[in-house]
C-alpha cells in the first residue's frame, strides 16, 4: 500500500493528500511532527533531507512533491490529471511551479501575519503582497472558460496552488479583482478532496508552538 509521511498544515504535503484522494487510491498516513520527528534516523533513512512529504510505493521512496505527483499520475492515470495538449500542458506546469517558486515564498513572508504571531516587518509584507498581486494577476489570465486550469477536468494545477491560494485570506489578500481566480477557489475548496484535509484548530496550534520555539531560539 501506498505510505504518505506529511504534515497536515504544509501545503506540500497536502497537496500530495489531495492527489491521492482525487485519484481515489488506497494509501496510509504517517503524520511527521516537525518538532523533531522528521531529524529521527528511521525517517532519514527514507528521506535523508528530513522534509515532507515522502511517499512509499512498491518499496520505492520519493521526495519532492512535484516528482511525487508525476509519479501518481503516471503509475495510477485514472483519472488523469495532466493534459496531453501541449498548451494545457503547459498552463498547468506554469502553475505549478510559480506557486512554488514565486506564490510559496512570499506567502512565507505574511505567515507571522495569517498566525497572528509577533516578527511581521511591515515592509517585508508590503513587498510580499506586490509580488502576490502578480502572481494572482497572471493565474487570473490562465483561467478560460474551463472550470480548471487548462481542463474541463481537475489537473494537477489544482492540488499545489490550491492548497496555498486559499491561505492569502489570512492576510487579507483579497480575490475581488480576480473573478475567474476566485470562482475557481471556491469551486475546488467545495470539493471532498480539500474539505477532508483541511487543517484542523489543533494542526494550527501545533504549527504556532513550532513556530515560537523557532523565533525563540
Amino acid at each position: 500500500m501506498i505510505k504518505l509521511y506529511h504534515t497536515p498544515v504544509s501545503p506540500n504535503s497536502r497537496r500530495v493528500w489531495v492527489t491521492l484522494l482525487e485519484k481515489g487510491l488506497e494509501f496510509e498516513l504517517v503524520e511527521v511532527k516537525l518538532d523533531g520527528e522528521q531529524f529521527k534516523p528511521e525517517f532519514l533513512q527514507i528521506n535523508p533531507f528530513h522534509h515532507v512529504p515522502t511517499l512509499v510505493d512498491d518499496n520505492f521512496n520519493l521526495v519532492e512533491s512535484l516528482a511525487i505527483l508525476d509519479y501518481l499520475d503516471a503509475k495510477y492515470p485514472k483519472p488523469k490529471m495532466l493534459p496531453t495538449d501541449a498548451k494545457d500542458l503547459g498552463i498547468v506546469r506554469m502553475v505549478e511551479l510559480v506557486t512554488v517558486n514565486e506564490l510559496l515564498p512570499n506567502l512565507t513572508t505574511l505567515s507571522p501575519v495569517i498566525l497572528g504571531l509577533p516578527g511581521a516587518n511591515p515592509e517585508k509584507i508590503d513587498q510580499a503582497k506586490t509580488k502576490i498581486a502578480v502572481v494572482l494577476k497572471f493565474f487570473e489570465s490562465l483561467l478560460d472558460n474551463r472550470p480548471f486550469f487548462g481542463s474541463e477536468n481537475i489537473t494537477l494545477a489544482e492540488p499545489v496552488a490550491g492548497t496555498v491560494i486559499p491561505w492569502l485570506a489570512g492576510a487579507d489578500v483579497s480575490l475581488k479583482d480576480y473573478p475567474k481566480l476566485s470562482a475557481w477557489c471556491d469551486r475546488i475548496q467545495s470539493r471532498v478532496a480539500w474539505q477532508n484535509t483541511a487543517p484542523t484548530p489543533a494542526d494550527m496550534e501545533m504549527m504556532k508552538s513550532v513556530i515560537r520555539a523557532r523565533l525563540n531560539n
